[in-house]
């Protein structure tokens, strides 16, 4: 007997999403023979290069996968899905029919009217198909409009309740994109309000004397910020008074500083240092003794800049990944990893053959009565046994 489940993973065909990284030389501190033991500074500098390099070869692995998965998806998956869903529709029409045939006891047609109401609300969701819905109608001896009206209602109520804003009587909760839309602006201008809140409590107190405490933690977190800017910019200076193409005579040689001055302004832009002190390496302007002796003090500042930018690839990440579940419609709680999408969109292909079978082979056996009741009798054995509520069909 199939196992005539819902989708076992609700993919949507929709373009892959893609990210691009670049490869960089690698940044890391090591003992010599003057020091054998590193730094506390020099552990926690060794320590964020790694969280980082750690990030940067998750997105690099996004970027590879990402095609592979979209390319299987809709060349193997999305047929496949198809043609389970056309048996099932065939299966909810033939039990159906079955069900006026003489030879079935009540029961036996009670059980094949829960798999039709079970088999046909989930068809119906999916494609809103009238004929499929007049069968839940039939079988269920409900309303499907009326339920769904109500399902909507609830999922309104607790939307409502969860993100504590009001939506409005005239949203269409059938519409996901709606909804989504309605809640984005009412969270956004929530947010405006508390904004404008915050500001005016900001400005109230900004017109309060300040205490001699207050004003010297300012002047110290101004310095500090200062610092970090004043590092990155050393560095930055550094590069862009080698590579400045201008000087540079020779044809060819100017283009490769272009090219390589494009990456140093990106890095600068987006505050990157580990990606400039990559290039120093890989244009041979510091060496592997120069980065050992950076100053405990330098240290100080450069571990602050890196620590932010872990946490602005960890952010990269997140999107990501949120993008590739939103483009397959894959559930936002559910984790992804580039290591096993391929490999879980394998087995879910091989569910989906094996459901297919197994479902042919059920059609066919429907011809024969004894077939029929041995079939049913299965089906209400699983779902008895179903302590979840999805009949394993």
């Amino acid at each position: 007997m199939a196992k005539i489940a819902k989708n076992s993973r609700p993919y949507q065909s929709k373009e892959p999403y893609t990210v691009t990284r670049t490869n960089l030389k690698f940044v890391g501190i090591a003992p010599d023979h003057n020091r054998t033991a590193l730094s506390k500074g020099q552990k926690a500098f060794n320590a964020l290069i790694k969280q980082i390099e750690k990030r940067r070869a998750r997105l690099t692995a996004w970027e590879g996968v990402v095609s592979a998965f979209h390319h299987k998806f809709v060349g193997e998956f999305t047929p496949l899905e198809r043609t389970l869903k056309d048996l099932r529709i065939r299966l909810v029409h033939r039990l159906d029919q079955v069900c006026d045939q003489k030879g079935l006891t009540k029961a036996e047609r009670r059980t094949a009217s829960d798999v039709i109401a079970e088999l046909a609300s989930d068809l119906v969701a999916q494609s809103g198909d009238p004929e499929l819905k007049a069968l839940y109608n039939k079988h269920s001896q409900s309303d499907y409009d009326r339920e769904a009206a109500s399902e909507l209602e609830d999922m309104k109520w607790v939307l409502e309740d969860m993100l504590g804003v009001e939506l409005g009587d005239d949203l269409d909760m059938s519409s996901p994109e709606a909804v989504y839309k309605r809640v984005q602006a009412e969270i956004e201008q929530r947010e405006a309000q508390d904004l404008a809140e915050s500001q005016a409590r900001e400005e109230r107190r900004a017109k309060r004397k300040k205490t001699a405490k207050q004003i010297a933690a300012e002047a110290q977190a101004q310095a500090e910020q200062a610092q970090l800017s004043q590092s990155i910019r050393e560095v930055y200076r550094k590069l862009a008074s080698a590579l400045h193409p201008d000087r540079e005579t020779d044809p060819e040689e100017r283009d490769r500083k272009t090219s390589l001055m494009q990456r140093v302004n990106q890095a600068y832009a987006n505050n990157n240092l580990l990606q400039l002190l990559e290039l120093q390496l890989e244009l041979e302007h510091i060496d592997q003794n120069a980065i050992n002796n950076i100053s405990e003090d330098r240290l100080k500042h450069y571990n602050t800049i890196l620590k932010e930018q872990v946490g602005e690839l960890d952010q990269e990440i997140m999107h990501v990944e949120a993008a590739f579940k939103n483009s397959y419609g894959i559930a936002p709680f559910e984790v992804v990893a580039p290591g096993t999408i391929v490999r879980n969109l394998d087995s879910d292909i091989s569910m989906l053959k094996k459901d297919i079978r197994a479902l042919e082979k059920d059609l066919q056996a429907f011809d024969d009565i004894r077939q029929l009741k041995a079939w049913l009798k299965a089906a209400k054995q699983v779902a008895g046994m179903d302590v979840f509520g999805d009949l394993p069909y």
